[in-house]
């Protein structure tokens, strides 16, 4: 506003004056001395601690916090930087250093080292601040925690064992389970876990562990679980008991994308759901579906157990079909966040091409995915063999010829392999890997190369040069 109005601005300027050690011309500071030999003549980081012990237990990674408290703690972790910097934390300020930053120094993991770089601000000669960074080492000591010691001194000295059982020929189940238990951190107490024929054992140091693995199963899938007790011990004088506590816990056989015969029982529970439904999702409940009507419903573990049953069929027996023609017949539903559309369609599958003229009409819930020329995933009961007691129970059931349960792009994705590398428009092939991409690589007869040999000639060359 100044400029427009034509007034006159003086410009201010940062004076400098010159530093009272070298000479040389800097911004003032209460100090009258520059950088390098503030640095030179105080020392902030005198007094303050440059290396540090730290216990370690090898066999859990874990820190120990005096007295007794032991961490769990991931190398270069914020965690880990916490509780560290706890540690200098009284030295600074007897040393009224206030600490502004501070940064892992990479080492070997191997080292039994820790270095963290750590920036600390100072208040020095006439009130001038001075920051300066410096390391700290980090020494472990490698001690095993009071848990670690007893499992190393008898490995059998576990109080609860958690016996996790699924009677299937597959482990997808596990599978997903071992995920759900990383993410949460339900075994993390667990102080030693076994593989099995038909599951997972998990042996923790105390009862409420096992219980609370236990529980967190149960809300995740479907189980039923009972308990047991074993004496261990027993002090008549001060009537203590030690016990060993076993919990077996058996889990649902039901899977994702199984074909399942309802008991003629359950259907009628259900309102004469199905009988044959797909199981489309299961978590602490079984999602059932019925892929003629779209009719579905929700088991939990109790309605489960009290009429237990198994699949008709399961996802290692899947078909690949192709579909030859698709058309809608209802609108589309959304069931649990997911949509479906009934459809008729006609398949066939894709084994039968070129052998015969074998096809297909029945209905699907994929309508909504499926396209003529698309291939699906589908179970064939037209040429399937079911000794299914449940099964049987239904007289005069019409039995369909297939039934699919999801969109195949196995075509595409051996389409994307089989492509071949895409080079540059200006690119021209060579004359040489033009012949040698043949069938057959030219070849002169040996007749040919031995035509203009004449072994008298050679052998007289050979006189003469030894004359």
């Amino acid at each position: 506003m100044a400029g427009e109005s034509g007034m006159f601005m003086v410009q201010q300027t940062i004076g400098s004056v010159l530093c009272c050690k070298c000479g040389i011309p800097m911004q003032p500071n209460a100090a009258n001395m520059c950088v390098k030999c503030l640095r030179s003549e105080v020392d902030i980081t005198e007094g303050l601690l440059k290396r540090l012990m730290i216990v370690h237990c090898p066999e859990c990674e874990s820190y120990l916090q005096p007295p007794r408290t032991w961490i769990k703690l991931q190398l270069e972790s914020k965690e880990l930087l916490t509780f560290c910097l706890k540690k200098l934390q009284k030295n600074l300020n007897s040393n009224k250093v206030r600490m502004i930053h501070a940064e892992f120094i990479w080492t070997e993991p191997h080292s039994k080292r820790i270095k963290v770089k750590v920036k600390v601000q100072k208040e020095v000669m006439n009130g001038a601040i001075l920051e300066q960074t410096y390391p700290i080492e980090y020494v472990q000591q490698d001690h095993m925690c009071e848990s670690c010691s007893r499992v190393q001194a008898n490995p059998d000295q576990w109080v609860a064992a958690v016996q996790l059982r699924q009677h299937v020929s597959h482990r997808r189940t596990f599978f997903y389970l071992e995920q759900l238990i990383l993410k949460h951190g339900a075994a993390a107490s667990a102080i030693r876990i076994t593989q099995m024929d038909q599951g997972i054992d998990f042996f923790f140091s105390n009862r409420s562990h096992g219980i609370k693995f236990v529980d967190f199963v149960g809300k995740v899938t479907p189980v039923r679980s009972r308990n047991d007790k074993q004496l261990v011990s027993h002090d008549t004088k001060s009537n203590n008991y030690n016990y060993k506590f076993t919990f077996s816990v058996e889990i649902c056989p039901i899977c994702r994308e199984d074909l399942i015969c309802l008991p003629p029982k359950v259907a009628v529970s259900l309102g004469n759901l199905g009988p044959l439904v797909i199981c489309t999702k299961v978590t602490n409940s079984i999602a059932l579906l019925d892929p003629f009507t779209l009719r579905h419903c929700f088991l939990d573990a109790e309605q489960y157990w009290r009429t237990s049953f198994r699949s008709l069929l399961t996802s290692r027996q899947l078909v690949e079909y192709i579909v030859l023609d698709i058309e809608a017949v209802s609108s589309e539903v959304n069931i649990g966040g997911t949509k479906y559309v009934l459809a008729d369609a006609q398949v066939a599958r894709v084994s039968d091409f070129g052998k015969n003229d074998t096809m297909f009409s029945i209905r699907t819930h994929l309508g909504h995915l499926l396209n003529p020329g698309d291939y699906a995933l589908g179970y064939d009961l037209y040429g399937a063999n079911n000794n299914d007691d449940e099964l049987e129970k239904y007289r005069g059931l019409v039995i369909p010829e297939a039934i699919l349960i999801k969109k195949s792009f196995e075509e595409k994705r051996q389409k994307k392999r089989g492509k071949p590398r895409s080079w540059n428009r200006e690119y021209q092939p060579s004359e040489m890997a033009s012949v040698t991409d043949g069938e057959e690589v030219p070849s002169v007869p040996l007749d040919e190369l031995l035509a203009d040999l004449d072994l008298s000639e050679a052998g007289s060359d050979d006189d003469s040069m030894a004359e």
